[in-house]
């Protein structure tokens, strides 16, 4: 039997985005679609809100794409090797219940998060129809498992390389002109593109669902980092998320706030490659 927190899996999806499946049973059998769990890959570590990709009987299943400091030491474990913790599942699940017609928008890493809830939909009997976004063919991640989860799959790259030539917006907005009717539209991922999905529904009086992930820090609505404004009123996407009716959110305050510590980020990145670098050259 694996040791607890154990990887049991590790799989790399692209260069920068990898996906490990954790033996945690208790996490497994509990954990819902768009719930989260919060890791801590090294005991000086941080804490890192990655919602899980999928669960079997015994293994909790993350997708996470190397951005800081702090993913690429995750990113540094192996199979066999342990987490220092793993907390969950957090979140409210994602609403399916009584939608017979759904559109689920992925984009990027966002379509792992995307995947549970297709499936999660698919499974309460609804008709799915999956829209996943890439910048190119060489990026497009989880394809096998997202056709499995719906009804149809319409994978989307910005440069043509592989399916519809376009953004996911611009099939979503094709699919609706030809007269596809949804009782509900679900959109994870970046968040200018979830922004334009719901834009783009407003007018059709379409509601639309969004998971929110800003930066977390404790996952218990302590905090106040993951703060987003919903119809004017601030909400915590740790507790009361991180799914929010999308026509509702201040997405541009949300997107200004994202971007606070993206230099961080990015000179962190550098740093632990340097240092990387350092001990293979040693």
């Amino acid at each position: 039997m694996p040791e607890k927190y154990e990887i049991v899996r590790k799989k790399v999806l692209t260069p920068d985005i990898s996906s490990i499946s954790v033996y945690e049973p208790l996490i497994a059998k509990k954990a819902r679609a768009g719930q989260f769990v919060i890791l801590r890959a090294s005991p000086d570590g941080e804490r890192i809100p990655l919602t899980v990709s999928s669960v079997s009987e015994e293994l909790v299943t993350v997708v996470y794409q190397k951005v800081g400091d702090s993913t690429m030491t995750l990113d540094e474990l192996n199979e066999g090797e342990c987490l220092t913790d793993l907390v969950g599942p957090l979140g409210v699940p994602t609403p399916v219940e009584g939608v017979k017609r759904a559109a689920v928008v992925g984009g990027g890493l966002g379509c792992a998060i995307a995947l549970p809830v297709a499936k999660a939909l698919h499974d309460a009997g609804a008709k799915v129809d999956l829209i996943g976004g890439f910048r190119t063919k060489d990026l497009v991640i989880l394809e096998d498992e997202m056709r499995a989860a719906c009804d149809t799959l319409y994978i989307c790259t910005d440069d043509g390389s592989y399916g519809y030539n376009g953004f996911t917006t611009g099939k979503l907005e094709e699919l609706l002109k030809a007269g596809e009717t949804y009782d509900r539209v679900y959109a994870i991922g970046p968040l200018v593109m979830m922004k334009f999905v719901c834009r783009l529904t407003k007018p059709y009086d379409l509601p639309t669902i969004v998971s929110m992930n800003p930066i977390m820090i404790d996952g218990t609505g302590m905090c106040g980092c993951c703060r987003v404004t919903v119809d004017g009123k601030v909400k915590f996407a740790c507790v009361d998320g991180p799914d929010f009716d999308g026509h509702r959110i201040d997405f541009d305050e949300t997107i200004a706030r994202a971007s606070t510590y993206k230099e961080f980020e990015q000179r962190r990145r550098a740093e632990h490659k340097c240092r990387l670098e350092g001990m293979t050259n040693g």
